[in-house]
């Protein structure tokens, strides 16, 4: 597909642009609005505790969306708590996608028994439900980032195998690879530079929506007091924190909610727009 048959996709799929567009306005958020707040995100002010949302008229000089039971700006929690998921989901979806990826070409490739130990083993690990096993490791070794990414890893890569698994299958027996081999191609050469390439398209599609099932697994671990540890904010952690003041102080719980619906919805449409641009099958 030429580059600008590619952008013109892009610009045509309002999925895609829709999802874009969040997603760049998540990330610059993430990335910069804490440094443009002038609240302490850490510091608690008890007489400023649960005050109403004041929006714009105010400035930052303000509580945008209000403070919450500890007298802490909502806003800037959310932003710092943002920039935390992000962080979490990049370095979760990197290191599935990487150890998935190579197992799904290893088990498609050579089939027999490295297929069989791999998917074995990715069966046993899809026979626990993720989000037991994620409380049982987090419960024993302890609430910790560096943890709570190694459980997410530990639960995430399966997709990824399978998917690029059932792509080298397809492919393995193909001309170019029997022209590889005869002409001298060693294995590791025909498969991360001829196969692994064919595959990319379901792989990307794969990855672009793997962001938002991380930070809203990230967020209910959070809810459950098992993932970010305090004092960092989480948006999960937020919510849950936020419970017993639902009817006297809504904006506790709605505004981490609606951020969390809004970033999980924009990494969607992001990987519903890359799969409709991707597809060769697309005309239009």
């Amino acid at each position: 597909m030429s580059r600008k048959e590619l952008l013109r996709r892009m610009r045509k799929s309002k999925f895609f642009m829709l999802g874009f567009i969040l997603v760049l306005a998540l990330v610059l958020l993430s990335v910069f609005g804490p440094m443009f707040m002038k609240h302490n995100p850490y510091t608690s002010v008890l007489q400023d505790r649960l005050i109403r949302p004041e929006g714009v008229k105010v400035g930052l000089d303000g509580h945008m969306l209000g403070t919450d039971a500890q007298g802490i700006d909502i806003l800037a929690r959310l932003l710092l708590g943002s920039r935390v998921s992000l962080m979490i989901s990049v370095v979760v979806v990197a290191a599935t996608a990487v150890i998935g990826t190579v197992l799904g070409v290893l088990a498609g490739f050579y089939g027999g028994r490295v297929d069989t130990v791999i998917m074995r083993v990715s069966e046993v690990q899809s026979a626990i439900p993720t989000m037991v096993f994620a409380i049982a490791v987090i419960a024993v070794l302890g609430n910790s980032i560096a943890n709570l990414i190694a459980v997410l890893i530990i639960t995430r890569w399966i997709q990824y195998t399978r998917v690029v698994r059932g792509n080298v299958m397809s492919m393995r027996n193909s001309e170019f690879v029997h022209a590889s081999k005869v002409l001298g191609g060693s294995d590791l050469h025909i498969m991360f530079t001829q196969i692994l390439p064919n595959a990319l398209t379901s792989l990307i599609i794969v990855v672009s929506q793997g962001f938002g099932a991380i930070i809203l697994m990230e967020s209910s671990l959070s809810f459950l007091g098992l993932g970010i540890p305090a004092p960092s904010p989480s948006w999960g952690g937020m919510i849950s924190d936020g419970r017993e003041y639902l009817t006297a102080a809504p904006w506790v719980v709605v505004a981490p909610g609606v951020a969390l619906m809004i970033a999980v919805l924009a990494f969607n449409f992001l990987g519903d727009g890359i799969r409709d641009v991707l597809d060769p099958k697309n005309k239009d």
